[in-house]
Parts: C-alpha cells; sequence; structure tokens
C-alpha cells in the first residue's frame, strides 16, 4: 500500500511551484473514462426507441450534440482543476489575451454561436432539404461550428454554420414532408389550350413520385411573343430528388405532345424586305 502511495506522489515533472505527480495524470485519466461513460449513457437513453420519424430524430441529435458539448466543457474544466490550474483566476488573468483571440477568431466565434442558435432553436434540423445560395442540400450533422450536407450530385459540403443564420435559406422540408413543384411549358398559337392542360396533368400522374391527383393542376399562365405560357402545378415527397422527376415529368409532356400533334413553341422573328426604289425620280 505504500507503494502504491510513493507511485502517486512521484513527481513526474517540475516548473517553478508547480509539480505534476502521477496521482493527477491518473485522476485525468479517469475523469475521461467516466465522461466518456456518461456520455455514451445520454446517447443510448436518448435513442433507445427505434420506431421514431426523421423529424423527431433530428431534434434528439440536436439535444444529444448540446448535452455533449456542455457535458465536454465541464469536463475540461475539471481537468484544470485537478491539475491545479484555477479556472476563475485563468480567465481573469487572461482577458485581455482572450480580447486579442476573440478578434483573431471572430468568424470562428460567430460560426460557433451559430451552430448553438441553430442546436436549441431546432429551426434546422437533420435531414432537413435545405436551398442555400442557389444549392440544394440535405443536412446530415449539424456541429458546433460546421454543419455537413449532401447536394444533389452526392457530395458533401461543409457549411459554415453562420452562412444558414445569416443568408436568406430554403427550408423546403421545414412544414411538411411534400412540397409544391411547378414546370413551365410554351406551346404554338394554335394549339387547343384544354387538350395542352390536360396533357400536363396526365404527365404527372404518370410519375410515382407525384403525391396527389386531386392538387396537380395545369395553367395557364399568359400570352407570351412565340407561345400560349403553361404552368403545371404538383406536390412530391421526393423533395431531394426533384430534379430527377421534374426531368421524367418533361420526358412524359415531349412525348405526349408529339403524338397529339402539339409543337413546344420557340421565338419567331417575320422579316419583311423592302424592294430598293431609286433615290431620284
Amino acid at each position: 500500500m505504500q507503494s502504491l502511495q510513493n507511485i502517486l506522489d512521484y513527481v513526474i515533472f517540475t516548473v517553478g511551484d508547480y509539480s505534476l505527480k502521477v496521482s493527477m495524470i491518473v485522476k485525468i485519466l479517469l475523469i475521461i473514462i467516466i465522461t466518456r461513460l456518461l456520455v455514451y449513457v445520454i446517447k443510448r437513453m436518448l435513442f433507445r426507441r427505434t420506431e421514431v420519424d426523421e423529424h423527431e430524430k433530428g431534434n434528439i441529435q440536436a439535444i444529444y450534440q448540446i448535452i455533449r458539448y456542455i457535458v465536454w466543457i465541464i469536463t475540461f474544466g475539471l481537468v484544470l482543476e485537478t491539475m491545479g490550474i484555477k479556472v476563475t483566476l485563468l480567465l481573469a488573468g487572461s482577458a485581455a489575451l482572450l480580447v486579442g483571440i476573440g478578434l483573431g477568431l471572430q468568424q470562428t466565434f460567430n460560426d460557433v454561436i451559430s451552430g448553438i442558435i441553430l442546436l436549441t432553436e431546432r429551426s434546422i434540423k437533420i435531414n432537413d432539404v435545405l436551398e442555400i445560395d442557389g444549392n440544394v442540400v440535405k443536412i446530415q450533422t449539424i456541429g458546433i461550428r460546421t454543419s455537413k450536407g449532401l447536394n444533389t450530385d452526392d457530395i458533401s459540403i461543409i457549411i459554415p454554420n453562420s452562412l444558414i443564420t445569416t443568408s436568406k435559406v430554403i427550408n423546403w422540408s421545414h412544414q411538411n414532408d411534400k412540397t409544391r413543384f411547378r414546370i413551365d411549358v410554351g406551346v404554338a398559337y394554335g394549339s387547343n389550350v384544354d387538350d395542352v392542360i390536360r396533357i400536363l396533368e396526365e404527365s404527372a400522374f404518370e410519375h410515382p413520385d407525384v403525391y396527389d391527383r386531386e392538387l396537380t393542376q395545369g395553367r395557364l399562365m399568359g400570352f407570351g411573343s412565340s407561345s400560349l405560357d403553361f404552368q403545371l402545378l404538383f406536390f412530391s415527397k421526393n423533395t431531394f430528388g426533384i430534379g430527377s422527376v421534374k426531368s421524367d415529368i418533361r420526358r412524359i409532356i415531349v412525348k405526349k405532345f408529339d403524338e397529339n400533334d402539339i409543337v413546344i413553341a420557340f421565338p419567331q422573328l417575320d422579316v419583311y424586305i423592302k424592294p430598293n426604289e431609286p433615290a431620284f425620280k
């Protein structure tokens, strides 16, 4: 027993009045191990339910992230106290240094604060489909400084959290699991309007990702300079893959237009050439 106490009291190194003992290292390792076990237990408790929808899963993930960061911050303070470093005195003595670091890492702190806002406010959740600066991204993880998303080309994108909180962001899946989309098309003058609307709606009906027939609608939107302008409105749950859905529906529209002799309009210009006349008679 005395030998164990001697080992724990063994001084690894000394700097001035400060000495780092083996007992301190053991306590630090125990604190880290206990923290990891605590975080693991919290995660198991939060995710113990298997039958949860995607929105609830995103909420649970956000709560877990917040708890994990708080636990590790407390652990960091305990480690410093175990090493004999007073956290309060350290913060008070390094106030000027922290101001300088804060100015240099202003954008990083901005991202961190934005991450805390996202995790607490939960306006953006895991698996939400966002449109940011014209890019459609499906959120996979929300971190304290950055979030990771997957774009429509299956490429992972690292997004600074401040970009989400300060930019205009369209959340396609915030309120409903289905979203309304539109396809615009112009046909030649002289086409039968009723036939065009019927074909547009039937083209949408044929696609399996279109949500509801009753909510699908073809409209005559206006009279263009070279075309009758129509719009097809439909709802789909496949928000993230809507590019492929629209492409498939357009292909069906083109095929049905060909079968019914309906011409997709293109700009036309009539040119009249006057014959040359003598300048003097």
